[in-house]
């Protein structure tokens, strides 16, 4: 396996050098050339090659070979949009004042329908109310049912709902 390993290399190495040799001999003078058409071989020694295209005419602007890659359009070219721009106008959004959240826990209910208190607290205060009661000029108990108590903001007079559990 190595042995056949090692032949395999070798002619791959070979190849690639014969390869990489045989342009530049065969392809890479033009003399050469001409002594297989019937010219004799140069017998005298050439020192210093002239340079590519030494005897030829400079090329100017006028000369120079067109675009080689123009570019074609099989289609029409697409016609952009225009845009104008158009002023915005902001109107001013009006914020509506909602009333805050609720501050009080409801605590628990004593009397009958006729004269129902509902102690309610707030911190470390307690406030015991019944139905049309004013709780510190900001808050009135409106209805009381069996699941909630309805009160009023008074400063923006919107009603706001506790929920006070499940009835009795």
């Amino acid at each position: 396996m190595n042995s056949r390993r090692a032949v395999i290399w070798i002619g791959f190495l070979g190849l690639s050098g014969a390869l990489a040799w045989a342009p530049g001999h065969w392809f890479g003078q033009e003399d050469d050339v001409g002594a297989f058409a019937g010219k004799p071989a140069p017998t005298e020694l050439v020192t210093a090659a002239a340079p590519v295209g030494a005897g030829l005419p400079a090329k100017g602007l006028e000369q120079a070979p067109g675009d080689l890659f123009p570019s074609q359009q099989w289609t029409a070219p697409q016609v952009l949009a225009t845009v104008t721009e158009q002023p915005v106008e902001v109107t001013p959004v009006e914020i509506v004042p909602t009333a805050p959240t609720l501050p009080f826990q409801f605590v628990g209910r004593l009397g009958d329908r006729d004269d129902l208190q509902v102690f309610l607290q707030d911190g470390e205060k307690l406030y015991v109310v019944r139905q049309g009661d004013v709780i510190e000029d900001t808050y009135r108990l409106d209805h009381v049912s069996a699941t909630e108590l309805g009160l009023v903001y008074l400063p923006l007079h919107q009603l706001q709902t506790l929920s006070v559990g499940s009835a009795p």
